[in-house]
């Protein structure tokens, strides 16, 4: 694979493949090139020849994230300054639940055998706390009203708990329905 030249990229397709994994990286970086291939599907080799080469062309910069080797987008190095605080309810195949690298952080303990079908992300809503997957969640509605039952993995504190509510609340907004929030086991299998 020849050096990259200003505005060129592997393949010959110009500034379109640095502007695809810069975009890939903006929205689910810091990544490593492996986790870059295992998203798009193509060869772990090709992908580390990548990287290097648009590393050497200045359109992506190796950061260190949480003692791993990592990728990010040229200047793209404001991160926060804490870690994430918050409760989110995601739906199906969301896409930070599905291309979120390494699993093994987003989907901790008993998360990721409850919250995996199979392995595979996004066949079960998730309920999200503090970044990471703390439960699942279902809806189902009746008319005017619809029932979200969350299955917390571990004990809500009562600030989390409150965020929850709100989160319901939101998911009857959408659905233009009175919303009733049910703490327990998930009962419907993947992707109801």
């Amino acid at each position: 694979m020849a050096a990259l030249a200003a505005g060129d990229a592997p393949g010959g397709l110009g500034g379109a493949l640095e502007l695809f994994v810069r975009r890939y990286l903006q929205a689910y970086g810091p990544a490593t090139p492996q986790h870059f291939a295992r998203w798009l599907g193509a060869p772990p080799g090709w992908a580390t020849a990548l990287f290097r080469e648009l590393a050497a062309a200045g359109g992506v910069e190796e950061v260190d994230f949480e003692g791993t080797p990592a990728w990010v987008a040229a200047g793209d190095t404001d991160f926060p300054e804490g870690p994430v605080r918050g409760v989110r309810l995601l739906p199906y195949f969301d896409a930070y639940v599905i291309a979120a690298q390494p699993r093994e952080r987003l989907f901790p303990g008993r998360a990721y055998r409850r919250a995996l079908g199979g392995g595979q992300a996004g066949n079960y809503p998730v309920l999200l706390v503090d970044g990471v997957v703390a439960g699942v969640w279902h809806q189902r509605r009746r008319g005017r009203r619809t029932t979200v039952t969350v299955e917390p993995l571990d004990r809500l504190t009562a600030r989390q708990e409150r965020e929850l509510g709100e989160q319901v609340e939101r998911v009857g907004e959408a659905l233009e329905a009175t919303a009733e929030l049910v703490v327990g086991e998930v009962t419907v299998g993947p992707h109801a």
